[in-house]
């Protein structure tokens, strides 16, 4: 991908092409439509993580299949294998991996934090030796979004410094006062005009810092906003409150994205505080572990009592595996180990989280989100462990 210099622009404050359909009365779930240079993305939406250029066991043509519009990539691992050179190169992301649609990046905030022994945290940026051979790599804000920007992504991430549940409050400070000024950076560096830049709110599970770290970020006009630093560690009810808190400090008029959460149970409820864009690896790596996600819960398929089952995994389900082979079926090749099993049933729990953002879209659009809602996530707690 090359695009002449005149043809950049400051990442922000640029207007959001954010625009809302609709809302749900009795919360703040709402429908809206994200344009991107690779097609308009409906919301709410859930991103299947492709983080090194692949969702795990699924192709492209199934990723399109199963009506995704949009994968998550890490911008961080792609840094390091193939590299940016060599995917711009070839094209670019979108032709390295054949996939038309939309692609996000993230930065690399999260390895700050998974990485730890590996990294170097400044503030002009993060050294990073790399766990695959030791080379060394230095990350500066400017570097992760014109990486990102070669790479050729649709929605791109800025640094930020990620901790985990443990922190102290002096260390979640140092951190938020950190991406703060990296975002700042980061907004200053030139993007074509056609790809958005979010911000990323961070705040540990502090209520104050993280209204505090919304409002200076609001500040700064991103497209989009994205919401990281949950899900490391703490109670599934605590990442709900936080997420709640920080939702409503968020413009309203921006696309809100909380990175990395989470189950089904809980995307229905994040939906309902008002956010629209959602990753997770749990899809795939449940189905890789023999774990599927239904309408009344999760089932472990590797139980002998599934030996001799003829039904589908989820008899309310209409993905490529429910309509074409047996529990039984799927039970065999997960316990003999076999490829194709890790392949049906990561893309039935791709199908499943997909399905039921569409789902969202629909009740939301009529009207009566907040009740069918609290419907589905009782099913769902109800036949937990089943």
């Amino acid at each position: 991908m090359t695009t002449a210099v005149d043809d950049l622009v400051a990442a922000a404050p640029r207007p959001s092409p954010f625009r809302v359909a609709a809302r749900d009365a009795a919360s703040a779930a709402r429908t809206g439509l994200l344009p991107t240079a690779h097609g308009d993305i409906p919301t709410p939406i859930f991103m299947p993580v492709a983080t090194q250029g692949t969702v795990k066991g699924i192709t492209a043509r199934q990723l399109v299949d199963l009506g995704a519009p949009m994968v998550l990539a890490n911008a961080y691992h792609l840094s390091l294998r193939p590299g940016v050179e060599t995917v711009e190169a070839l094209g670019g992301l979108h032709r390295f991996m054949g996939w038309s649609g939309a692609i996000l990046t993230d930065s690399g905030g999260f390895q700050i934090m998974s990485l730890a022994a590996l990294r170097k945290v400044t503030d002009d940026g993060v050294a990073f030796r790399s766990h695959l051979d030791g080379g060394k790599l230095f990350l500066t804000p400017e570097d992760v979004v014109l990486g990102q920007h070669r790479l050729g992504v649709d929605i791109l991430m800025p640094l930020d410094e990620c901790v985990g549940a443990e922190a102290d409050r002096a260390a979640v400070l140092q951190a938020m006062q950190r991406t703060t000024a990296w975002a700042g950076r980061s907004a200053v560096t030139p993007v074509r005009p056609d790809r958005h830049l979010f911000g990323i709110v961070q705040g540990g599970l502090d209520a104050e810092l993280r209204r505090e770290h919304a409002a200076r970020l609001a500040a700064h006009e991103f497209p989009g906003y994205a919401v990281g630093g949950l899900s490391v560690g703490e109670e599934r009810g605590l990442t709900r409150e936080v997420a709640a808190v920080t939702a409503a400090a968020l413009p309203t008029n921006r696309p809100r994205y909380l990175m990395g959460v989470g189950l089904p149970q809980d995307l229905l409820r994040f939906i309902g505080m008002g956010y629209d864009l959602f990753d997770c690896v749990l899809p795939t790596r449940n189905g890789r572990n023999g774990t599927c996600f239904t309408a009344a819960g999760r089932v472990n398929m590797r139980l002998a009592r599934h030996v001799r089952d003829e039904g589908p995994i989820d008899p309310t389900c209409a993905c490529e595996a429910c309509r074409t082979v047996s529990r039984a079926y799927v039970r065999h090749l997960s316990v003999a180990g076999e490829m194709l099993g890790a392949q049906l049933t990561s893309l039935h729990n791709l199908h499943f989280y997909l399905d039921l953002m569409a789902q969202a879209r629909t009740h939301i659009a009529a009207g009566d989100y907040t009740a069918w809602a609290a419907t589905r996530i009782e099913a769902i707690e109800a036949g937990e462990g089943a």
